[in-house]
């Protein structure tokens, strides 16, 4: 069985989103000790942002020599999370919705034809065959009946274009208020660690 685990924050060793899905991740791990686990660093390791040259690449023009490097991280990405059984994927809330650096990966991942496909009832997706459990932090709190529900981008969008290649029901492990105050914080991430060490590993 393989893993894809993947993480998105900028903050490094600081991230609640990170020490989450590395939790997740130990969790799955020691109940399949044999889990082959492939690990992505956005943050470190950056894929460029779409391009008009990138779409025409797609469209079958000769990418220019500079572009194909860029082209084959795309490729490897697509490729990883193409054969995962699982995804593990650390999403921090930046400015109500998700990290550029993270768009820049789904934006690899959901290509027609291999994760989704258009067919007489529209669209139809094609990753429905995947585990996906997203390790979500906010600064605040954006649930339902709150002041800010209306500008809550991260999860909804995660629900949404993972629904949209067809994973139904993605999971989410959530830390929220992270940034009200340090008590909340710590709250906060005990929370979601004890609900990471009580995932439903199969």
């Amino acid at each position: 069985m393989k893993l894809l685990h993947i993480d998105s924050s900028v903050l490094g060793p600081h991230s609640v989103s990170r020490q989450v899905s590395a939790a997740i991740v130990d969790r799955l791990r020691q109940a399949t000790p044999d889990l082959d686990i492939v690990y992505r660093d956005l943050s470190s390791t950056p894929l460029a942002h779409l391009s008009g040259s990138h779409l025409a690449a797609g469209q079958g023009a000769v990418p220019e020599a500079a572009l194909q490097p860029d082209l084959a991280a795309g490729q490897a990405v697509l490729d990883e999370f193409l054969a995962s059984d699982i995804v593990v994927l650390g999403a921090p809330m930046y400015n109500f919705t998700i990290p550029s650096q993270l768009k820049a990966w789904i934006d690899r991942i959901v290509v027609a034809g291999k994760t989704f496909k258009y067919g007489a009832q529209g669209a139809e997706g094609l990753a429905g065959n995947k585990r996906v459990i997203i390790a979500i932090s906010r600064g605040g709190f954006y649930g339902a009946g709150t002041p800010a529900a209306v500008g809550e981008h991260l999860e909804t969008y995660l629900r949404w274009v993972f629904g949209f290649i067809g994973v139904a029901n993605p999971e989410f492990i959530s830390a929220d208020g992270v940034q009200i105050g340090p008590e909340y914080r710590e709250k906060a991430l005990a929370g979601a660690l004890q609900a990471a060490t009580n995932l439903h590993a199969a």
